[in-house]
């Protein structure tokens, strides 16, 4: 490993994993990204380059670790206006427009929100995992608009990440999401926890499911308005954070999102019933009726709780408006 870049001392407590051990001495760097720079011999023990890191130095032992500057991102930048609702030397939070790809893959090589968020952030990224990208916490399906925060560091990435992996039982986290669903639940309130996992037939599809490779799946709901019968606005809270989600589980119950030809298609005959401005206005929709409006957390470097809310998108605004004039 190159010697250039910034050098770390520490000196072993006796008894610890390596990875541990340089983990807990400095917190800006994530246990993972210890593990490579052992593994790539970037850590060495009384002189010794030790690439276990389950390696347990004994007491007193000098520790060094060469952490070389962070490689350039692989995605390219592209400059692209985003809704930015915050910003620091830590993180941003912004409002993502529905129909825009989250992270580069297979057939979305560029113009994903990777790609902007490098050109907007430039040199204010440090690195995550060495390598100066922006950090995902989460994601949010192409056609989902709403809040989404970043990290800029591997610190707030996995103070952010551990946040995020508690779904909000510490109550450090909160996500609200509004959908406009087919009919209106039975129930006004309630709670669907269903496993969900790859669809057998369609691996591009998710599905309830009681396989072995399921995986929980809770989401808290509240009809929030009903328009006549046809339609409702839903509030959602997802306890879990699973890969279409709140789609699946509304679809679960027989009340599918508007818009969603994924999970929603056996709708054709509560469209054919709406109105015709209605129909038009949801023609119009990038994908299906689904925003998230509200996001709340700790700042990873401050502790302090954050808040931010976000309308609905025009296209979404334009229909929920027009459904309101429904007669009930």
């Amino acid at each position: 490993m190159s010697s250039s870049g910034e050098i770390l001392h520490c000196v072993a407590a006796g008894g610890e994993r390596l990875d541990r051990l340089l983990a807990l001495a400095f917190p800006q760097l994530s246990r993972a990204r210890f593990q490579r720079l052992i593994a790539e011999g970037g850590v060495a023990v009384e002189g010794k380059i030790i690439r276990d890191p389950g390696a347990k130095p004994k007491a007193g032992a000098t520790v060094q670790v060469t952490v070389p500057e962070a490689r350039a991102p692989e995605p390219a930048a592209e400059a692209m206006p985003l809704a930015i609702v915050h910003e620091d030397r830590d993180l941003l939070v912004l409002d993502k427009p529905a129909g825009l790809v989250v992270h580069p893959g297979a057939g979305n090589a560029s113009g994903t929100l990777v790609n902007a968020l490098i050109a907007h952030c430039g040199d204010s990224l440090s690195g995550i995992g060495g390598v100066k990208r922006p950090g995902i916490v989460h994601r949010l399906d192409k056609d989902t608009s709403g809040l989404l925060v970043v990290a800029k560091n591997d610190a707030a990435h996995r103070a952010l990440s551990e946040q995020f992996a508690a779904h909000g039982r510490d109550g450090r986290l909160e996500r609200s999401y509004l959908a406009l669903v087919w009919g209106v639940p039975e129930r006004r309130a309630g709670t669907i926890s269903a496993a969900l996992a790859r669809a057998t037939a369609n691996r591009q599809k998710i599905a309830v499911s009681r396989a072995a490779t399921a995986r929980e799946a809770v989401t808290h709901f509240e009809v929030v308005e009903d328009f006549g019968g046809l339609a409702s606005l839903v509030r959602c809270v997802l306890e879990t954070g699973r890969t279409h989600q709140i789609r699946v589980h509304l679809a679960h119950i027989g009340h599918p999102l508007l818009g969603d030809a994924t999970y929603g298609s056996g709708f054709r005959a509560s469209l054919a019933k709406l109105p015709d401005e209605a129909r038009a206005a949801l023609a119009l929709l990038p994908g299906q009726a689904l925003h998230a409006a509200t996001l709340g957390f700790d700042h990873p470097r401050t502790a302090r709780p954050l808040r931010f809310e976000a309308p609905p998108p025009p296209a979404f605004q334009r229909l929920l408006t027009i459904l309101r004039s429904i007669p009930r």
